[in-house]
């Protein structure tokens, strides 16, 4: 059973596994629905939730994230399912890793409130478990591209497709991403790998991402010219803290980077669309 199976990620799942039953958690009845729904021997695919909403607040996240992944969880557990996935994000770790890559060893620190809610929705995750016995599968994701994409990571694809020079030259940073096929590929397996069940794993792409690379493989991608200088990640940072952009530049000039080598060791799990192909497949290129 998958929640959110309309979703950018949620379709690429229930397109692998054929005809999955799915659950609206959008309807003004979702609760009557998932009281209401048999789960003996399904497994619980929960990918529905409130993502970056400028207009949301924290109550929002509280309500989606939160208390509809725990009203999910026990009646699952109430009626017998067999396992619960559960689609997290690697922003519990926090905003940046300045010193490497983080394992799931690390201690979250999750700094917004959309971060705050998953967190919390683990930590609920991990009570019904313990007082239920439902195996439950929880996977870190980093940012997360391919066809049809949305957020900021269209917001920086208009960017690179506006042919102004940027400059994004002297970024070295370290982000990591998946394309959304080897991410549909993952939560398949976590739902029936016998390694998976009672563990908390990152799953990204095993080689991070600068900006400078990341713009410079839209542009290509997009058939523009690469037109990056280098300015200084600090002088950059403060251009536009003034003009209270702070954090969006930190999106771009810092480092968020996870190990997800402990998810393919455990599932033989291994991401396999390069930048540059998914990309290639994912922006349009600019006619000639």
């Amino acid at each position: 059973m998958v929640t959110g199976a309309s979703g950018f990620v949620g379709a690429r799942v229930a397109a692998r596994l054929g005809a999955p039953a799915t659950l609206s958690m959008r309807r003004g009845d979702w609760r009557e629905a998932t009281e209401a729904f048999d789960f003996r021997g399904a497994t619980v695919i929960h990918l529905a939730a409130r993502v970056h909403d400028p207009r949301a607040r924290d109550a929002d996240y509280e309500r989606d994230n939160v208390g509809k992944t725990s009203v999910l969880a026990h009646a699952a557990a109430a009626s017998g399912a067999a396992r619960f996935v559960f689609a997290s994000t690697v922003k519990v770790f926090g905003e940046e890793s300045a010193a490497g890559a983080f394992t799931e060893q690390d201690e979250p620190r999750p700094e917004d409130a959309y971060a705050r809610s998953k967190w919390r929705a683990e930590d609920t995750l991990d009570q019904v478990s313990a007082q239920t016995g439902l195996p439950v599968v929880v996977l870190r994701i980093p940012l997360t591209y391919g066809p049809g994409v949305g957020g900021n990571f269209r917001a920086l694809a208009r960017l690179a497709d506006s042919g102004w020079w940027l400059p994004f030259g002297a970024l070295a940073n370290r982000r990591s991403l998946v394309h959304v096929d080897d991410l549909a590929d993952a939560i398949v397996l976590a739902a029936a790998h016998e390694g998976a069940p009672g563990r908390t794993f990152n799953v990204a792409h095993p080689e991070p991402v600068s900006t400078a690379r990341l713009v410079e493989a839209m542009r290509a991608a997009l058939g523009r010219p690469r037109r990056l200088f280098a300015l200084p990640p600090a002088l950059l940072e403060a251009f536009a803290a003034m003009a209270g952009r702070g954090a969006q530049a930190r999106r771009l000039t810092r480092s968020l980077e996870v190990d997800s080598s402990a998810f393919t060791r455990a599932t033989g799990w291994q991401a396999r669309v390069r930048l540059e192909d998914g990309l290639a497949a994912s922006l349009p290129r600019r006619r000639a």
